[in-house]
Order: structure tokens, then C-alpha cells, then sequence
């Protein structure tokens, strides 16, 4: 493991109860990245979705995305101490349904980056029990 809960909260300003992102097990800053996010089944959330068959939301799943792209480019020298803003999210697609207890595993990498706006697209791709869950394209504006 590269960064813990501690650590991540050193480069991305999020925090509980959105911080959706556990541990970074693999980087390089600038070009892709693997970070791992337990589904605890105490959050709130699966109260309502959906009490007899919870699911962790697609938004969730989306957030989870961003975040593990927020860390690969705030870890930049050039994007470090910036607050990561979503522009955008393409081709997201949900190929499997994440319940809680699970651990899944998310990897970005850096698609396209506009560094004189400091936009930048990672893919990112969300992997439960070894299997694709969801992928899709995250936009960012480093502010």
C-alpha cells in the first residue's frame, strides 16, 4: 500500500462521509493509479437503497471514480494543493452490481489533459471481486 485513509487526505479535500477511497496500492502521479474502497454496510445510505436489497448507487460507484482521479492528479506537482472540480463524466457504463461488504478496486489513467486549463480526463475502471463493475470517463478542472 502506498497511502492509507491519512494520506489521501493529504492530497484530495474530501472527508467522511465522502471520502470514498481506502487505500492507494499503486501510482504514478500524472499517468495511473489503483486505489481500493471498502462498501461498509453500516452507511446510511442502504437504509433506502433499497432496505431488502441494498446496492451500492451508481453515483456512489461514479464518485469512487472521480476521487481515484482526484488523487492521480493532485499528486502532480502542478495540480498539488488544487480543489478538484467535476466537469464532466462520459461513456459510464454499470456492467455489475457492488453490495456492501465488498472491497473494489479502481484504476484511472490519465486519458487527455489540457494542462494550460488544467482539465484533464482519466478512464477509469471499477473492479468487484476481480470482475468489471463500471467504467467511464471523469473530467476534472483543478481550481
Amino acid at each position: 500500500m502506498l497511502m492509507d485513509k491519512d494520506a489521501i487526505k493529504r492530497v484530495i479535500p474530501h472527508r467522511d462521509p465522502m471520502l470514498l477511497v481506502d487505500t492507494v496500492e499503486e501510482m504514478v502521479p500524472g499517468e495511473s493509479i489503483r486505489t481500493t474502497f471498502r462498501v461498509d454496510p453500516a452507511r446510511e445510505i442502504f437504509a433506502g437503497h433499497f432496505p431488502d436489497e441494498p446496492v451500492l448507487p451508481g453515483v456512489y460507484t461514479v464518485e469512487c471514480m472521480a476521487q481515484t482521479a482526484d488523487i492521480l492528479l493532485l499528486s502532480c506537482e502542478r495540480y498539488a494543493g488544487k480543489v478538484p472540480l467535476f466537469l464532466g463524466i462520459d461513456a459510464v457504463r454499470f456492467r455489475s452490481r457492488i453490495v456492501p461488504g465488498d472491497t473494489i478496486e479502481i484504476r484511472a489513467v490519465l486519458a487527455k489533459e489540457r494542462p494550460e486549463k488544467a482539465i484533464a480526463t482519466c478512464h477509469a475502471e471499477v473492479y468487484d471481486n476481480g470482475a468489471l463493475a463500471a467504467e467511464g470517463d471523469v473530467t476534472l478542472a483543478m481550481r
